[in-house]
């Protein structure tokens, strides 16, 4: 098959990657009070142009900055909206690994007042990431959806969204404003990082959704026209991935099942031009519900774990490739990680040397089953 134009490409990471052990002192330096915000970003600016020269290196025709700026794969982008609380939850959740659970009290958002943008998120790190880069600058930013789904209605203050169509309007509308100034400097490539569609797929989590007071079969309907509205008015070229995660807390998980549940919806009621799905487990199920999947759009398929550091095998990627296609032609397909390799700032469980042998390994049998370099 010919190289794409444009992304998704056939062989893709998803954005985050471990923070090089100079970078994670400076952060708790910076913590401490002993390293000012001025200084960390020179040492964040080093530690991108490395990452982004070795992506290169090994072929990957879109790049990320890693989230190395980022503490959180998520907050750090949140907390900058206007009202925006950041608190820590008094319920614990467990997160999952193949030793034993890990219980860690989850980040509490809530929103105490009108929905605003004050000012740009990501957009200076995107322009130096984009003056670093020969390849395709990608930047990740959460969804809009994290914003509601863990604390449901009450989360959000009445007396400013007595209606909470009004709420999804402003956050809309702030979304929409970053994507426009990240469009404007020159960003044609952006994914949002979707946790609650997966979270969805998983009966515990949909009866904790009926637990405060929402209706797990409307949600990811009125999630599909939030993420819409958000992104509605980008650029014809920009194109837009999503990916979809089940938790990626130092090597751990907190959500199972199959994407069944929320397919129709995902694939055919959001605007987006390809999904990043998570396959490198028998926790989402089979390839079955990618035969709701239109043509024109792409599905990256997520069989390399970050999990842990062991190198799969390219006969069994490709096998596994082969098994996607009996749902979904080839031609629509793509591989990748099946998430990133450090969502919070400490990261999964393998080495920086594994890390890269996986990305390798992508690009390698990317080239080997649908001839892109």
């Amino acid at each position: 098959m010919p190289p794409r134009e444009r992304p998704p490409f056939r062989a893709e990471h998803v954005g985050s990657l471990l923070r090089p052990p100079q970078l994670l002192a400076a952060r708790a330096r910076v913590r401490a009070g002993e390293l000012g915000a001025a200084d960390f970003a020179l040492l964040a600016d080093a530690a991108i142009r490395e990452a982004v020269a070795q992506q290169e290196r090994i072929g990957l025709r879109a790049v990320t900055d890693g989230e190395f700026r980022r503490d959180s794969w998520s907050l750090d982008f949140l907390k900058q909206f206007a009202n925006v609380v950041v608190s820590r939850s008094p319920v614990k959740v467990s997160f999952h690994t193949e030793e034993g659970d890990i219980d860690r009290p989850p980040s509490a958002l809530s929103v105490a007042g009108k929905i605003s943008r004050p000012r740009p998120i990501f957009v200076a790190g995107f322009e130096f990431l984009r003056s670093v880069a020969k390849s395709v600058p990608k930047v990740t930013v959460p969804s809009p959806s994290m914003l509601h789904f863990r604390g449901g209605r009450a989360s959000v203050d009445r007396s400013a969204y007595p209606d909470i169509e009004e709420f999804y309007a402003d956050l809309a509308r702030a979304y929409a404003a970053e994507v426009a100034d990240l469009a404007s400097a020159g960003c044609r490539y952006l994914q949002i990082d979707e946790v609650n569609f997966a979270y969805l797929c998983d009966p515990a989590f949909r009866e904790e959704a009926r637990r405060i007071g929402e209706d797990p079969e409307a949600l990811p309907h009125t999630y599909a026209r939030l993420i819409n509205a958000a992104i509605a008015a980008r650029p014809a070229d920009m194109t837009v991935g999503m990916h979809l995660c089940r938790g990626n807390f130092e090597s751990a998980w907190l959500a199972s099942g199959g994407y069944a549940p929320v397919a129709e919806t995902l694939f055919n009621e959001i605007d987006v031009d390809g999904y990043f799905l998570e396959y490198d487990s028998p926790r989402a199920g089979d390839f079955s519900p990618l035969k709701l999947v239109p043509k024109g759009k792409t599905v990256v398929l997520g069989l390399v774990t970050t999990k842990g550091g062991a190198l799969e095998r390219a006969d069994d990627l490709k096998r596994r490739i082969d098994e996607a296609a009996r749902e979904l032609p080839l031609e629509q397909l793509a591989l990748s990680p099946q998430c990133g390799f450090a969502s919070a700032g400490r990261g999964n469980r393998l080495t920086a040397e594994q890390q890269w042998a996986k990305l390798e390994l992508i690009v390698e049998v990317a080239r080997e089953v649908w001839g892109d370099t």
